[in-house]
């Protein structure tokens, strides 16, 4: 008995023994897992941060949000483009490095665009079918907006054939619910972004608030019926705001509840990054879609892109990382808190 408890104990003290080196092992090694890890974040965070200082990012800069309405042969009014106008206009922003972005992605923060590249927001108001048609196979006509976006597209590659419709009761020239669910799925479908233009393009200025929200709703209920999702934006019409502008934003009139995350204006400057502090949700300013002419040579687009140009540290550039926010050290007081946690400043 006395050998047996000696062996037991002497058999527990190697026990402990092991067992007290085992849990010295345990302790060292998630330290030096600890350091490992630590040293592989610290090197990937100096590889974003000398990716986002080659190509100079600026993800506080200016965002171009280009309004367009009719591309038709013969324009009627200034705010109308010529097919070969239209081709213009895109192939000189291909040229000038910038990638389409839809007006979704923008009020959200979700750029995801490369290394280098500048975002564009290209939008379409009134749902006219010089925007959009299609023949009975579904096959795009040409010299649509839709066609020749697709078609510069595959001509530079990496310049993204999408952009937001704002559409309105005409939608498209289409008269059935069944036609015009043809096209808002095909525009789904293919990328592109439907927003809230109000069903009767009614000028909101000065309106009740019950008018401006049954109005606002009864555009939501146009597209949702159709489509089935709702808007993320909306487009005043005439650009004209309400008289709270946080009416445009949120509201309700019957069942119908809409929550728009970005409410757009009509004119006249590039807009704030959604990361600057600049950026104001409520009224997103647009630029004409026009050469310089009058008003146009220092305020519509043709002018606008010469500026950004002539001024690259002002627009905003990626840094390729759809994660991160970098921009400029001396920047930083212009950052949201809302993305302090994806701030790479360099």
């Amino acid at each position: 008995m006395r050998v047996l408890g000696a062996g037991l104990i002497v058999m527990g003290v190697l026990t402990a023994g092991c067992g007290g080196a085992d849990t010295g092992a345990n302790v060292a090694k998630p330290q030096l897992d600890q350091a490992a890890v630590l040293r592989q974040a610290q090197a990937a965070k100096a590889a974003k941060v000398a990716a986002a200082v080659k190509v100079k990012a600026n993800e506080l800069g200016q965002i171009p949000v280009i309004m367009f309405h009719r591309v038709i042969d013969k324009p009627t009014t200034q705010d109308d483009r010529t097919p070969q106008q239209f081709r213009s206009d895109l192939e000189r922003m291909a040229k000038d490095g910038y990638v389409p972005i839809t007006a979704a992605e923008f009020v959200t923060g979700k750029i995801d665009i490369p290394a280098g590249k500048h975002a564009v927001v290209l939008t379409f108001d009134d749902s006219s079918p010089s925007q959009l048609s299609m023949d009975e196979l579904g096959q795009l006509k040409p010299d649509t907006a839709v066609a020749i976006l697709q078609d510069v597209a595959r001509q530079n590659p990496g310049f993204r054939p999408v952009a937001t419709f704002y559409v309105t009761r005409d939608m498209f020239g289409k008269t059935t619910p069944e036609e015009q669910s043809q096209m808002l799925l095909w525009l789904k479908q293919n990328g592109f972004d439907i927003g809230n233009h109000t069903r009767d393009h009614l000028n909101l200025l000065g309106k009740p608030q019950k008018a401006v929200m049954a109005e606002i709703a009864a555009g939501q209920r146009l597209i949702t019926d159709l489509e089935g999702a709702a808007p993320i934006t909306l487009a005043l019409p005439y650009g004209n705001q309400p008289r709270k502008k946080d009416w445009a934003a949120n509201g309700k009139n019957g069942t119908t509840v809409y929550k728009h995350a970005g409410v757009f204006l009509a004119g006249y400057t590039p807009a704030p990054a959604p990361y600057n502090k600049n950026f104001d949700a409520l009224g997103i300013p647009r630029i004409r879609a026009m050469d310089k002419k009058g008003d146009c040579s220092q305020f519509c687009s043709t002018a606008w892109f010469d500026w950004l140009k002539s001024n690259p540290d002002q627009r905003y550039t990626s840094d390729g990382d759809p994660n991160t926010v970098a921009f400029p050290k001396f920047k930083a007081p212009f950052l949201r808190k809302a993305f302090a946690q994806r701030a790479l400043p360099y």
